[in-house]
């Protein structure tokens, strides 16, 4: 896994900002709704004669539409999630090279190309984190926690809110975090103890954390960017970067293999990846770390470089198998109640 590291170049756009390629364009949104409708809108006003269908759905569930419709896909670009989701369909051949340079574009994102065969480009970073309601733990007397480990103390008992990994990229990556920072069988040991404390699992990797920021839980599992959009609008949460290390995303943007159309789904990928698209970013308050090494970093972003973060393993938990059995032993060693 490559460092995080200026790389230079310059990305060669599949087409200006003039062109038009008229038709419609089929795009999967894994980020938040407000950056997939800027997204949308700010494509459109360039290639007036395309009108894009956007739809937001969590990793997990576009990863099992894009299997179901392989032939006869109804998707064309696969935009922001996870990346080990992304990473996984282009093994399984659900998705297609795209053919952009990505000279310009920070090494974490050249590395998912890479792994992929260029069938999937990272364009954003995020650390997983913990973040916690100062307001609800002040009152109950319960001591934030600093650690991961801090989690599986009783004191957290009904008050942990994180994501289902079989649906969310998100408690994907902290199950991999979990058994790359402790070993597998201790990370199942770790996971089910947290388990324990944990009121509900969610389908979206980002509402445990609106649940926190809303006093509907006192403690969320999630990413930090999304964390500090919550923090920045003035909800008492605070982040916590765990003691033990931490997980990272990469989020990526694919082509879907079929692509009904091709060329309008290739400009999405150039235009995606351009640094004044992804500097738009914390307009709608999403505070991740560009991929383009030339795009504004919004001073709210994570410092990843302050992070201490793992060598996250993308080529291994990005692949089918090792998620299917990471998942299947969640579900066996600590299951979600409420999905029986």
């Amino acid at each position: 896994m490559r460092k995080f590291g200026m790389v230079s170049g310059a990305i060669l756009l599949a087409a200006s900002a003039s062109s038009a390629y008229g038709d419609e364009l089929s795009v999967v949104c894994s980020a938040e709704q407000d950056w997939c409708d800027l997204m949308v809108a700010a494509f459109e006003a360039e290639n007036a004669d395309t009108d894009v269908l956007m739809v937001r759905k969590s990793t997990g569930e576009t990863l099992a539409q894009v299997r179901a419709e392989a032939g006869n896909p109804k998707i064309d670009v696969w935009w922001g999630g996870t990346g080990d989701p992304h990473l996984i369909a282009a093994e399984e051949g659900l998705t297609q090279v795209s053919g952009v340079d990505t000279s310009e574009l920070l090494g974490w994102a050249q590395n998912m190309s890479e792994i992929s065969g260029g069938k999937t480009v990272g364009i954003y970073a995020g650390a997983l984190g913990i973040a916690y309601n100062s307001d609800i733990l002040s009152e109950r007397n319960i001591a934030p926690p600093a650690c991961w480990a801090d989690l599986e103390d009783p004191r957290f008992v009904g008050e942990i809110q994180v994501a289902n990994p079989n649906s969310s990229g998100t408690a994907y990556t902290e199950l991999a975090t979990f058994v790359q920072l402790f070993g597998e069988d201790e990370a199942f040991v770790k996971l089910a103890a947290v388990g324990k404390n944990v009121n509900s699992y969610t389908k979206s990797g980002s509402a445990p954390s609106k649940a926190a920021a809303r006093g509907e839980t006192g403690v969320s599992i999630g990413f930090m960017h999304d964390m500090v959009k919550l923090a920045s609008t003035g909800f008492p949460l605070e982040i916590v970067a765990p003691c033990e290390g931490t997980g990272y995303e990469v989020g990526a943007v694919s082509i879907i293999e079929g692509a009904r159309n091709l060329e309008a789904a290739k400009a999405w990928v150039a235009f995606a990846l351009r640094a004044d698209v992804q500097s738009r970013a914390p307009e709608v308050g999403s505070f991740q770390v560009p991929s383009n090494s030339n795009a504004q970093v919004a001073p709210e972003s994570p410092d990843l470089a302050s992070i201490k973060l793992i060598d996250y393993d993308f080529a291994t938990y990005g692949s089918s198998d090792t998620r299917a059995r990471l998942l299947a032993r969640w579900d066996a060693d600590v299951g979600d109640p409420g999905s029986q």
